[in-house]
C-alpha cells in the first residue's frame, strides 16, 4: 500500500482524501449511519460511514478485529476521539475476523479478569491491546540507548551460538538436546564465548540473544528462555570498571525511553550509583529488622528492602551489591588478593529486583584451573574454555543484563512474562 498513511499522521492530512488500514476495534451500526474505530500500531481514528455511501452495507457486516483498508476524507471534528474523523468513501475487508473472540482485545470491563494462561494461549490477540504493544516500544527505545553507548564507546557486536558441546557455567540447570550422534546443551549464557572474543583481541564486545535456564521456577521474575544483553571488556583494573560502564549504558537507555515516552514516570539516574558490599548491606538490613535467611546471598525480600533503604537514603532506584563470597559465584570470577574468600563481582538491583550480574574474570589459567578444581569442576570438560587463556589473554570483565526485568520495573508490570513477546516457562512451549 504505497499511499497508505498511519493514523498518527491523520491531522497532517486534514481536508484531504487518505488511504489507511488497520483493525476494526469497535463497530456500531445504525439505520442511516455506521461508526468504526480503526486501530493501527500508532493509534485509533473514528470512521463515519453514511447510508448513502457505497461502503455502508460492507460496514454493517464487519466483525470486530477484522482487518480493513479504508479510503475517505479527513475531517476535523471536536466531538470525535482525537479531534479528527474520516468520512469513508470505500472499505475493503482484507481479513474478516471470526465474530466471537477467545479473549477480549479492547479495554473493557472484565478484560483484565482473563487468566494469564488464556491470554498467553492467544498471545497475538493479547498483544493487540495498546498497553501491551507499548511494552515493546519501550523495550525498543531502551535498547537504542544501550546500543548508542556501545557504539559510542567502540564495543563490537558479536553473535554467539546457543548450542554447546558441554554445559556452560556450573553445568547444572541446562537443557540437554540430541545433536546427531551426541549430546549438546543450550547455553545458559554467552559467557565463555564473550571471553573467547576477549582472548581474540576484540577488547570490547556486546551481544543480544537468547539465554536458557532449565530451572523449575514458578516465580514472577523467572523464565526458562529470555533475551539477555551481555557485554565484556578488556584491560579492566577491577569490577568497578564494569559498573562504571553499565551506569553509562543505563543512563543512555533511560534517556531514550524518557525522550520517546515523556508520560512514563522514569527518572534518569545520576552517576555513580550507590555501591555497597553485601556484608555491609546485611548489617544495615539487620538494623532495619529484615531477616536474613542466607549469610552470603540476598533473598527477594532483602532485595526489596535494600532498594527501599537506598531510595530513602540516597534517592536512587539503583544499588550495586558488591564483593560476593566465593560460595555464591562461579569459578571464573576473580578473587580479591587481600581477601580470597570474596570475589570481584556485583549484582545490580533496580527497584527491588536484580537485573544484572557482573564481575572481573580470572584470566590467569593456573589460577582459573585451581579455582575450578576447588569447586569440583571437571577440567577435561573445560579444556576448550581453559585454552582461551593459555596463549595470552588481557584482564577483563563483563556483565549479563536482563532487559525484561528492567522493562518490568519501568512499566510496573507484575510478571516478567508479560515483558516477553512469547514467554517460555516450565509449562509453556506454545504458541
Amino acid at each position: 500500500m504505497k499511499d497508505r498513511i498511519q493514523i498518527k499522521n491523520i491531522k497532517e492530512h486534514s481536508g484531504k482524501e487518505v488511504l489507511i488500514a488497520g483493525f476494526a476495534q469497535t463497530v456500531r451500526s445504525q439505520s442511516k449511519i455506521a461508526f468504526i474505530i480503526l486501530r493501527d500500531i500508532t493509534g485509533t481514528i473514528q470512521l463515519v460511514i453514511e447510508a448513502k455511501s457505497e461502503a455502508f452495507e460492507t460496514a454493517r457486516d464487519i466483525s470486530t478485529e477484522s482487518v480493513l483498508e479504508v479510503r475517505g476524507l479527513v475531517k476535523e471534528e471536536a466531538q470525535a476521539p482525537g479531534g479528527y474523523e474520516i468520512a469513508v468513501s470505500k472499505i475493503e475487508v482484507l481479513s474478516q475476523a471470526d465474530p466471537v473472540l477467545p479473549i477480549p482485545v479492547i479495554e473493557q470491563k472484565g478484560a483484565d479478569n482473563v487468566s494469564q494462561d488464556n491470554r498467553f494461549d492467544h498471545r497475538w490477540l493479547d498483544l493487540r491491546r495498546s498497553e501491551k504493544s507499548k511494552i515493546f516500544k519501550v523495550w525498543n527505545e531502551l535498547e537504542k540507548g544501550f546500543r548508542k553507548y556501545w557504539n559510542d564507546n567502540d564495543f563490537l557486536q558479536i553473535y554467539t551460538p546457543s548450542l554447546m558441546s558441554s554445559a556452560s557455567e556450573s553445568g547444572s540447570e541446562v537443557f540437554e538436546v540430541k545433536y546427531f550422534d551426541r549430546k549438546a546443551y543450550l547455553a545458559q549464557s554467552p559467557q565463555f564465548y564473550k571471553q573467547m572474543a576477549i582472548a581474540s583481541g576484540f577488547e570490547k564486545v556486546f551481544m543480544v540473544g537468547p539465554v536458557f535456564r532449565a530451572e523449575p521456577s514458578f516465580t514472577t521474575r523467572h523464565m526458562t528462555e529470555f533475551t539477555g544483553w551481555d557485554f565484556e571488556m578488556s584491560y579492566v583494573e577491577s569490577h568497578h570498571d564494569i559498573m562504571d560502564n553499565e551506569e553509562g549504558m543505563i543512563v543512555s537507555g533511560f534517556q531514550f525511553v524518557k525522550d520517546a515516552f515523556p508520560e512514563i514516570d522514569i527518572d534518569i539516574p545520576k552517576k555513580p550509583f550507590p555501591r555497597m558490599t553485601i556484608q555491609d548491606l546485611k548489617t544495615i538490613l539487620a538494623k532495619e529488622g529484615v531477616e536474613s535467611k542466607e549469610e552470603h546471598d540476598l533473598s527477594p525480600e532483602e532485595e526489596r528492602s535494600a532498594s527501599e533503604i537506598v531510595k530513602r537514603e540516597y534517592n536512587s532506584d539503583f544499588l550495586f551489591v558488591i564483593d560476593y563470597h566465593i560460595s555464591k559465584r562461579p569459578f571464573y570470577h576473580m578473587r580479591h588478593a587481600d581477601n580470597p574468600e570474596l570475589t570481584k563481582s556485583a549484582d545490580l538491583l533496580y527497584r527491588g529486583l536484580e537485573i544484572t550480574t557482573l564481575a572481573q574474570r580470572e584470566h590467569r589459567v593456573d589460577i582459573l584451573e585451581a579455582q575450578a578444581r576447588e569447586k569440583n569442576m571437571d577440567l577435561e570438560s573445560l579444556k576448550d574454555y581453559m585454552n582461551f587463556f593459555r596463549y595470552g589473554c588481557p584482564p577483563h570483565g563483563g556483565a549479563g543484563i536482563g532487559p525484561g526485568r528492567i522493562i518490568m520495573k519501568i512499566l510496573d508490570i507484575q510478571n516478567v512474562k508479560d515483558a516477553a513477546f512469547l514467554p517460555r516457562d516450565v509449562n509453556r512451549l506454545k504458541p
